[in-house]
Parts: structure tokens; sequence; C-alpha cells
């Protein structure tokens, strides 16, 4: 965005300041409660949360997941509405055989109900292929969920590799997938999101406003 911005106007007047958490969505419930309460059973669960754009690679991550059963019991929650042809979605869903492995919830969910699906998973998944940033990652920290994202944009200024959660190339199903299988083979969910909670303290609104001022007073 500041690459964006200099080559519009290259005089602009501008601050770089990080994303805040989002923090409007409540407290975290506990895991087994929330995925009592969303019907879920599965031991492991990856969350895909959002507008369902074409560049957010959910077909990507369908791949992902396509190999991913073959390894381990794994389930995915695909939460948003669809703003691309969900049809070609399912159909891949219903092609790869993962009826029972993906659960697609594209209705409208309200603030109170947001924090249950973030709860109930064990890390966000956000296999973007072009992006600039992204408020998802941004209510993962808010739950102190771990992420496993794609380096695109400043996803990868976000997620810290290897700290808060995996990054990967873009539009690659198979680095996808082996980060995925890294996350429950090496029990790294604790101590990434032990690192989460300290990661989001510099993600503040009120850095943000403070910018805001500083570039109106200045």
């Amino acid at each position: 965005v500041e690459r964006d911005l200099k080559n519009f106007l290259p005089s602009a007047k501008y601050k770089k300041v990080a994303h805040p958490v989002y923090n409007i969505f409540g407290e975290a419930v506990e895991k087994k409660q929330a995925r009592t309460q969303l019907g879920i059973t599965d031991k492991r669960v990856l969350l895909f949360f959002g507008y369902v754009r074409a560049y957010k690679g959910l077909n990507v991550m369908l791949d992902a997941m396509a190999k991913l059963v073959k390894e381990m019991d794994v389930k995915l929650l695909v939460v948003g509405e669809f703003y691309d042809d969900k049809e070609k979605y399912m159909k891949q869903i219903t092609d790869y055989g993962l009826q029972q492995s993906v659960s697609v919830n594209s209705d409208y969910v309200a603030n109170d109900k947001v924090g249950l699906y973030f709860s109930a998973a064990d890390v966000v998944m956000l296999p973007y292929i072009s992006a600039t940033q992204s408020g998802i990652a941004q209510i993962a920290y808010n739950f102190n969920k771990p992420v496993i994202a794609t380096n695109v944009g400043g996803l990868a200024e976000v997620v810290r590799d290897n700290v808060t959660g995996f990054v990967v190339p873009p539009n690659d199903a198979d680095a996808l997938t082996k980060a995925t299988i890294r996350f429950f083979g090496e029990n790294r969910e604790k101590e990434f999101a032990a690192n989460v909670e300290v990661e989001k303290k510099k993600y503040t609104w009120e850095a943000m406003t403070n910018a805001i001022e500083e570039l109106v007073k200045g």
C-alpha cells in the first residue's frame, strides 16, 4: 500500500502503522465448549473465515485438504459469504470427496457468534493468492490463534514464521499441506498461541489513533 501510494502521489504525507487487532467480537470460549456449540467432533480443526473472493485462495486450501485428509483426521470450517461463484467450490469439495471434512457456512455470521468459530479452531488459514493485508489475521490474534498464511502483501509482517504460525509461498497446496502437518505433528499450537498473546500487544487502536493525530497535526 505504501508503494502504491508513492507511485500514485510521490509527495503524499503518510504514516506507516500496523492494522490494529479486532477486539469487537467478545472473549474467547473454551475450545471444547465452542466445538460442542457448533456440533464439531473432529480432533483437528482449521478455520477459513471471511468473505470468499478469488484472491483469497480457498481453491488452493481445498487442494491442500484433499492431501491432508489422507494424512490425518482434520476438519476445515469455511465461514463467510461468497463473493465468487460458490458452486465451483462446492464442486471441488464433491470431486475430492471432502463432504465430511469440509463444513461450509455461507450465511451472515453475527458479531456475537464470530468468537465461537475462532475459539473452536486450532489454527486459522490464510491461503491468499494475493493481498495487501488481512483483517482476519487480526481477528485471529484477538483470540490468540496461530495463523498459517501465504507470503503475499504484508501478511508475513503480521504472521511471524515459526513464531506465531507458518508462512508459505502462495498458490502452493503442497506447501500449505506440509505446514499444516508440521503444525499438528510438532504440537505447535500452545507455543504459537503464547507468542501471539505477546505479539498482538503491538497492534493497538491507540497506536492507530495516535498516528492519525500526528499525521493531521503534522
